[in-house]
């Protein structure tokens, strides 16, 4: 995979993201190749006779559904945003408060592999100077399968005031439309997002030329942004070698999670999958053998864009490994079973006297450990078990497993 480029990106720009929450850096201007926006698959004329020569490539041609710009993705295709995140208290801290924390680097989402209908996208996190992020929820790269065709309707309204604006950002200049959600009177936060009208390149992000959001009220400050700094499209030719889902951010992945309450046993199993610049995910009850995941018609959607936005912010939580958990006992070495898995785990017990019992939870002892293959990024950082004892529900990872034909772990 290529290096990051954040070497080649001036100080300043990351600086600004770091720094700035509002509109954001409007020019930022490392090399970049101009993109061809008018490239289209070619179509066929339906008066043309169809010859069983014709009709067996048809059959072997990969769904093209929809006019997508995914469908039109090039290996080498690239974005790369400058990102921070920072938060912090507000007035007088009670206990349990949520600790101030700050993280800053540059992302980048790059085309891989092209095998239509996927796409395989790489998403990786770095540091200024392209050393890999400290942080431990961004410290590895991971492989987003995102399906290219049109499989269900795709529409995420885009809220706020709106207007319009030139500006220069990644060597060019973008007609670009702002969207200004206020929500403060409520205590709400401020989100401010700028696209392209004409996304080229930044088709992978869905046009996202700058986000930022500003926290407000309920005692917390700060926010986070992401600013555009790289836009690059492929050389024509070559389909990379898809890579597997060793460390899979979540689409094309599931996990199940077992829940006990009040005597009462269910299964819960989680479904993610990415199509057309957006990660869907839905919750299911484990269907009987055959195919691991439903259809995901009924999906919840959430732009590409945004799920990273949401993933920085997450991080926060996570600034160092193993976690620290208040009251808990120094942390005991076990081995937690999941399905066929066997994971190196640590182990927590928490008195709670009020409630005459224990809690117990176990975390993956390094949550990029081999044993966790396949398994999605978010739950790489949950407890593999949270449980009460002695006769307290809880609740427990017991499999997972990728659902993409074909694609091995």
């Amino acid at each position: 995979m290529r290096k990051p480029v954040a070497s080649a990106l001036s100080r300043s720009a990351l600086l600004c993201a770091a720094l700035a929450l509002g509109s954001g850096c409007k020019s930022v201007e490392p090399h970049t190749v101009p993109p061809d926006d008018t490239a289209t698959p070619p179509d066929v004329s339906p008066q043309e006779p169809v010859t069983e020569t014709r009709a067996q490539a048809e059959a072997e041609t990969p769904t093209r559904r929809g006019d997508s710009p995914w469908l039109r993705a090039r290996v080498g295709d690239r974005v790369a945003y400058a990102f921070s995140a920072n938060r912090k208290p507000m007035g007088r801290q009670q206990p349990g408060t949520v600790p101030a924390s700050a993280v800053a680097g540059l992302v980048a989402l790059e085309v891989v592999a092209v095998e239509l209908p996927w796409v395989w996208v790489s998403l990786s996190f770095t540091e200024d100077g392209g050393a890999p992020s400290r942080q431990p929820m961004l410290a590895r790269p991971l492989v987003v399968p995102m399906r290219a065709d049109e499989s269900r309707a795709l529409d995420v309204e885009r809220k706020g005031t709106q207007s319009t604006e030139q500006l220069t950002a990644a060597g060019r200049h973008w007609e670009a439309t702002r969207y200004l959600h206020d929500q403060r009177m409520v205590d709400g936060p401020l989100e401010n997002r700028l696209y392209a009208v004409k996304p080229g390149p930044l088709y992978l992000t869905n046009g996202l030329l700058d986000a930022s959001t500003t926290l407000s009220g309920f005692g917390m400050g700060g926010g986070s942004q992401l600013t555009l700094v790289e836009a690059r499209q492929g050389q024509e030719g070559g389909s990379g070698v898809p890579p597997t889902l060793t460390r899979p951010w979540g689409p094309g992945t599931w996990f199940d999670m077992r829940m006990e309450s009040e005597g009462t046993t269910s299964v819960l199993r989680t479904c993610q999958a990415a199509e057309r610049g957006f990660i869907l995910r839905q919750q299911v009850t484990p269907p009987t053998p055959g195919a691991a995941c439903p259809d995901f018609a009924q999906a919840e959607a959430m732009p590409l864009e945004e799920a990273v936005l949401a993933r920085i912010w997450e991080s926060l939580d996570a600034r160092q490994w193993p976690p620290s958990l208040e009251g808990a006992a120094p942390a005991k070495r076990q081995t937690v079973t999941v399905g066929a898995h066997r994971i190196p785990a640590l182990q927590f017990e928490t008195a709670q006297p009020q409630a005459n019992n224990v809690r117990v939870q176990a975390y993956a002892a390094d949550p990029w450990e081999d044993a966790l293959n396949g398994l999605a990024h978010e739950a790489r950082f949950q407890p593999l078990l949270d449980r009460v004892t002695p006769d307290g529900g809880g609740t427990q990872l017991t499999d997972w497993g990728v659902w993409i034909p074909g694609v091995t772990p």
